[in-house]
């Protein structure tokens, strides 16, 4: 199961990831038991009492003030989003917050599903916030091997990176997609830690794969808006392609995948290949 102190998980995680070196602390000799700062010397760097600090990891401090967040965040060298999801945390650990609507929007709209038929050959689909697929149009779906195979209810993007065998042939850099995706479920957790289908999710990924416990200890965050992929397709072969995050309402999202650059007419080929395969295999799916 998720921390009951997500807080301090954190705190923790980030903690473990800062050497005394990056800091400008002496690195001392001699084996560290500690992985990363200690306690005493991430509170020092913060001006903060290990006392109060050490309650801020174990969960019994629940309401920091902002002066003591930015000192925390200054110590743990995190960027702007890093920044802003410790605030969303300590906004939950006190309170500060009403509880978000965490209702599931599964409704897909008409002019979604138009313009995920427009943009073929494009691949795109729209999925809910946890990663699960409303709707995909055909080129998407062959996109991602296997994918079809599983039953509709369990087509989920994250699902798949980590739990079907074909997505670690598939992903070139899938260490990299890894680490991309647990930072987004970290991101999408601080707008409520507790919040059950997305928690749900998390403990579905740590007993069925171990993969996916190391980057999510790291505590990476951050939403992936707009990036590249690299994939070795069993149709396309080896191919890079860019894709766009679409955010709506109701913590939709699309993504669109197409090639990185205008003028790249393989990528372009490659794409009017992989629709031509879909219009064999599946005539009804050519439109």
């Amino acid at each position: 199961m998720t921390t009951p102190h997500p807080l301090g998980e954190f705190l923790l995680a980030r903690r473990a990831r800062l050497q005394p070196g990056e800091v400008g602390l002496p690195v001392g000799t001699g084996l560290r038991r500690t992985q990363g700062l200690r306690r005493e010397e991430l509170a020092a760097l913060a001006g903060l009492s290990i006392q109060y600090y050490t309650r801020l990891e174990q969960g019994r401090e629940t309401n920091p003030g902002g002066a003591v967040l930015d000192r925390i965040a200054a110590a743990l060298r995190l960027n702007d989003e890093e920044h802003a999801h410790l605030y969303a945390l300590a906004n939950h650990a006190a309170e500060r917050v009403p509880a978000p609507d965490v209702r599931a929007d599964r409704e897909v709209r008409p002019g979604i599903a138009a313009l995920l038929e427009r943009v073929r050959p494009w691949p795109a689909y729209l999925l809910t916030r946890t990663g699960d697929i409303l709707a995909i149009n055909p080129e998407a779906l062959a996109l991602f091997p296997g994918l079809a195979d599983w039953e509709p209810e369990r087509r989920n993007t994250i699902r798949y990176l980590f739990l079907h065998p074909a997505a670690r042939e598939l992903f070139v850099d899938w260490e990299r997609a890894a680490l991309g995706t647990t930072a987004e479920l970290h991101a999408l957790l601080a707008a409520d830690p507790q919040v059950s289908d997305l928690v749900a999710l998390v403990d579905e990924l740590k007993a069925g794969s171990p993969e996916f416990v190391a980057p999510w200890n790291r505590y990476d965050v951050g939403h992936r808006r707009a990036d590249q992929e690299r994939y070795r397709h069993p149709l396309l072969g080896d191919i890079t392609l860019a894709f766009e995050v679409l955010w709506l309402e109701g913590g939709q999202r699309i993504t669109i995948h197409q090639p990185p650059d205008p003028d790249d007419d393989r990528g372009r080929r490659a794409l009017r290949a992989l629709s031509r395969s879909v219009a064999e295999s599946h005539p009804a799916a050519s439109g």
